[in-house]
């Protein structure tokens, strides 16, 4: 027992035990990653006969051929049915996109995340993406992190502001694993989950973020997401273009945010029945979209593959970017499970290659690439919808592997943020929260002023 006492003193007091606590939840995240990653794939297999839905023109492969098309609109009913009561009875916050709880248990309860949510989240959210959910996998495994490490920390009765750290160090697992982006996963956990940087908060982030890293490539390899082409910068007269697209990026990522939620707000006022039962009635809605758009059936990322690398038209890619907000919007006002991350990115791609397009026409002697203004649309309207440039601009730079094009990335994303922020102060996260009358600027100031 005197050994054990000693080593729980080590863990919780010292910055070696804090150094040993990031490695382990490093790990955790990694591995937590890699499995939500393959329990994503089976529901997906399971359902459409493939991994990744996205192509209208393959319904006839279904395992349900006789239902053809309509099997779109059947899809997220029989989804509903199956995550609905599950995060009604086990956990209600893993209802919705994840991130806007991590960030008020770190500003206001003290890092503290029940240790079933990330079970029931994992779930929840496999079943509503691979059942034809338009949302993203990156925010639900930052809340399983988040969770992770949250649970590892409270277990061993750490102190509050170590449990934050851990926390933190869940979150920036999640991402680097799930990216392959370990330095944009230390500065979304930085940016978005702390809110703040410090030299201790700095280096135990890192060392979950790495750790998690290492242990997807040694699971899974060099496998990134997003298949990304190589573009640069032709000549710095491209710049004011980029500029451009760095203030359109900005009003279409503040206005994804309130669409979003304005679509909630209908959501909540119209369904009067009960909630567990909200998300199989609400995708009738959800199916109709598919119906008409298949390419929002479930994440994504083939469809803005293909928008980058140019295979779509000006018209189809404004409708895809239109279509997605619409998609994503009502997964979640309908109670679905999963993050804005990756439809901002989707949004972005979609705006982007279709400026690309348009300047590539205006000005035919620049030689111009609309998939290098997708890329760089990309990370402008996940910096304008979340109010965090430094992982928007990192996560597209680690994807692409390019320094060439940094300069107009950079130039992008500070408009698109400024140009945002002077709208609204809040974000596509925190608006969550001050809808509930919480505002968690305030929380971290009174804390600070407690510290």
């Amino acid at each position: 027992m005197t050994t054990l006492r000693r080593l729980h003193g080590w863990l919780v007091a010292t910055q070696y035990g804090l150094v040993g606590l990031a490695l382990i939840i490093g790990a955790g995240a990694g591995l937590g990653a890699v499995v939500f990653r393959y329990l994503i794939l089976a529901i997906t297999n399971l359902v459409t006969g493939r991994d990744d839905f996205s192509d209208a023109g393959r319904v006839a492969s279904l395992h349900l051929p006789a239902l053809g098309p309509w099997f779109l609109l059947l899809a997220p009913v029989v989804g509903g049915l199956l995550y609905g009561p599950l995060v009604y009875r086990f956990a209600p916050e893993a209802r919705g996109h994840g991130v806007p709880e991590v960030m008020l248990a770190v500003a206001r309860n003290g890092g503290r995340i029940p240790a079933r949510v990330a079970a029931v989240k994992s779930l929840a959210s496999a079943l509503c993406i691979g059942t034809g959910g338009s949302v993203g996998r990156e925010g639900p495994i930052v809340q399983i992190g988040s969770a992770l490490g949250s649970s590892i920390g409270q277990w061993l009765r750490v102190p509050e502001h170590r449990l934050r750290l851990m926390v933190a160090c869940g979150a920036a697992g999640g991402i680097s694993a799930t990216f392959d982006a370990p330095v944009a996963g230390v500065f979304f956990a930085l940016e978005i989950i702390l809110r703040a940087f410090t030299a201790e908060a700095f280096g135990v982030v890192v060392i979950s973020s790495v750790t998690a890293n290492v242990i997807a490539h040694a699971l899974v390899g060099h496998d990134h997401v997003l298949q990304l082409p190589a573009y640069s910068l032709g000549s710095a007269a491209e710049l004011p273009l980029y500029a451009v697209l760095g203030l359109a990026a900005g009003v279409v990522g503040w206005g994804f945010a309130r669409f979003l939620y304005l679509v909630e707000d209908v959501c909540d006022r119209v369904w009067r029945g009960p909630e567990w039962l909200r998300p199989t009635v609400g995708g009738v809605l959800l199916g109709a979209v598919l119906l008409a758009l298949p390419q929002m059936y479930g994440v994504g990322y083939p469809v803005l593959e293909s928008a980058v690398s140019g295979s779509y038209t000006l018209g189809l890619l404004l409708l895809l970017l239109v279509g997605k907000m619409v998609a994503t919007s009502f997964t979640i006002g309908i109670g679905g499970s999963g993050g804005v991350f990756a439809p901002s990115l989707f949004v972005g791609g979609m705006l982007g290659t279709a400026f690309g397009v348009v300047a590539q026409a205006a000005f035919p002697g620049l030689a111009l690439s609309p998939g290098a203004f997708g890329l760089v649309g990309m990370a402008a309207v996940f910096a304008a919808a979340s109010h965090a440039p430094i992982a928007a601009a990192l996560i597209v730079f680690e994807l692409t592997g390019q320094y060439a094009v940094i300069l107009p990335l950079l130039v992008a994303v500070a408009l698109a943020t400024g140009l945002s922020h002077l709208i609204s102060r809040d974000t596509i996260y925190t608006r969550k929260l001050l809808r509930r009358g919480i505002d968690i600027d305030e929380s971290m100031v009174a804390r600070e002023g407690r510290g």
